[in-house]
């Protein structure tokens, strides 16, 4: 370990200051700047050398990611998002100053940053960005616990020896690398255990890096309001208003039993987060349960010949994911979502699993047509469900002497796309209507970083 230029000599427990430009240790002093390099970039916490729970979330992901790919657009607002009818998915810090924000709808946020660049997502971009961020997280531990594809915690306890540094400094260095590698920045939140990680990492936006230790957490989180704690929703949070808490250190102040009493099993959890207290372990990513994708058009559509090729090029998606992850699915399930937002799901099973997005489509059309009618559509989704190996999939069936002709042509686009990009072959049936993408290939979230 490098000691910082004033501090030869010093304990090693006793250099609690961490420059996350050079990584020298060494001792807090009131310059704020390095010893060694002059950044102003140090991160210094009595606990800092102890704590090894993390969370690490990318800023502003799906705006870093587009203005990385484009310079002319570095300088700019920008908003991901698309359809006067859609949400912001994020923005960047530039359009934040302007009063936009994530899951604001598109028409307030134009209105409010007129002169913005809007793009719509492109998910399966972000989706491979995202897998070259975790690769950078494996080479740091293997517990790694993903929230979505640009978030996750991470357990740095016992990598001492192998990175022959404490979890702050491989941490500091991890950011580094993401930033160096991948060109876009990442904030570390740091402490003892995950529902304070999580807290920490919103703290300092972007290109954070801030520590919470078991000496000031309690009284830290006592001015935060009662939503800071996971769980605690719109209608939770009117009920908790309701009877007078409104903070967290409204929290504290009572017994854990009454708090279980009162609201079930959750009021453990209120008692317990409220105090710093969360003793969930780090857990490696599950698997995957399902594979989806969604849009919400400009437009409510109920005509069969508007939502076809929609539902095709839905099918397709899912279809170029399930394949990407070597996977397939026996349960089909269609969304539906009314102009009142009430919501309908239709499924079936198949009686083997597939990959194709011809089987996908020849499967939940006639779940669509069932629900037309007198009714108009505000959204339309598709996804499959009872995921196997793809070894399995789509077997020859002598019902139907066609299917082998459908996925020998099939697997020929999917060649074809891979050589020449995925726009460059389309089937007829998916002409029409383009769709905004709303879900990642899995652990779908709005990007609010």
């Amino acid at each position: 370990m490098t000691l910082g230029c004033s501090d030869v000599g010093a304990a090693p427990e006793a250099l609690t200051a961490l420059c996350r430009d050079c990584f020298t240790w060494q001792l807090p002093h009131g310059a704020g700047i390095c010893d060694a390099c002059g950044s102003p970039r140090l991160a210094h916490h009595p606990e800092i050398r102890g704590l090894s729970i993390a969370h690490i979330d990318c800023d502003a992901f799906y705006a870093s990611v587009e203005k990385r790919d484009d310079p002319s657009i570095a300088d700019k607002p920008l908003i991901v998002g698309g359809g006067r009818r859609g949400v912001v998915s994020t923005c960047c810090y530039i359009a934040r100053l302007y009063g936009v924000h994530s899951a604001m709808p598109m028409y307030k946020a134009l209105k409010a940053c007129p002169d913005a660049v809007v793009l719509r997502p492109d998910m399966a971009k972000y989706a491979a960005v995202g897998r070259e961020v975790r690769r950078l997280m494996t080479e740091v531990t293997p517990l790694i616990e993903p929230l979505s594809i640009d978030e996750a915690f991470l357990d740095l306890g016992g990598t001492e020896r192998l990175h022959h540094a404490p979890p702050a400094e491989t941490l500091a260095r991890l950011l580094a690398r993401i930033s160096g590698q991948i060109a876009i920045t990442a904030s570390v939140g740091l402490s003892y255990n995950k529902f304070l990680a999580k807290i920490a990492s919103d703290l300092d936006k972007p290109r954070g890096f801030s520590v919470i230790g078991k000496t000031e957490a309690s009284s830290f989180l006592a001015g935060l309001p009662v939503t800071a704690i996971w769980g605690v929703g719109q209608s939770f949070h009117a009920k908790l208003r309701k009877d007078g808490l409104e903070t967290i250190g409204d929290l504290q102040v009572r017994p854990e039993q009454d708090l279980v009493l009162r609201y079930g099993s959750i009021g453990t959890r209120l008692a317990r987060f409220s105090h710093g207290q969360d003793d969930r372990n780090v857990t490696p990513e599950s698997e995957t349960k399902s594979i989806s994708s969604e849009t919400t058009f400009d437009i409510d559509m109920g005509d069969l010949e508007s939502l076809r090729p929609i539902l095709w090029r839905l099918c397709d998606l899912v279809s170029t994911r399930l394949k990407a992850g070597h996977i397939a699915g026996r349960v089909v399930t269609i969304k539906l979502k009314m102009p009142d937002f009430r919501q309908r799901t239709r499924r079936t099973s198949l009686n083997a699993p597939t990959q194709l997005a011809d089987t996908l489509f020849r499967t939940a059309l006639p779940l669509l047509e069932r629900e037309l009618g007198n009714h108009r559509f505000r959204l339309l989704g598709v996804s499959v469900s009872e995921l196997a190996d793809d070894v399995a999939a789509d077997p020859p069936d002598l019902a139907d002497p066609d299917a082998v002709k459908r996925k020998q042509v099939e697997h020929v686009v999917d060649e074809l796309r891979e050589k020449l990009g995925r726009g460059s072959i389309e089937k007829g049936r998916g002409f029409g209507h383009p769709i905004r993408q709303q879900s990642p290939p899995s652990r779908p979230k709005i990007d609010d970083n």
